[in-house]
């Protein structure tokens, strides 16, 4: 099996081709192709590349598939005996990819 652990916004994700993931919002259009070529480790089948910090020579195309938003997280202040109680509701938006194809230059 052939995947890619790539980072994107700070954050780091598993990328296989033809699958999805959920990064955090990015400003390109619904079916916009984009590169993605902060590969930290590659692996396919008995191959393994580790990047110090990145995999040179390998990259990640993907197309946007969507702008979606996560679950709602409830954040809920109290504070006993003062009559304080506050609820603040947060939804964090995502952009969804699909994984085109991992390139090994």
């Amino acid at each position: 099996m052939k995947y890619v652990i790539v980072e994107q916004g700070g954050k780091q994700y598993k990328a296989a081709e033809g699958a999805t993931i959920d990064v955090d919002l990015l400003p390109n259009e619904v079916g916009e192709q984009i590169l993605l070529d902060s590969v930290l480790l590659f692996v396919n089948d008995d191959e393994v590349k580790v990047g110090t910090p990145g995999v040179s020579g390998v990259k990640l195309t993907a197309t946007v598939v969507s702008h979606i938003k996560g679950p709602k997280v409830i954040v809920f202040k109290y504070r006993p005996k003062k009559k304080i109680r506050v609820k603040n509701g947060h939804r964090q938006q995502y952009t969804k990819l699909l994984v085109n194809s991992i390139e090994v230059e």
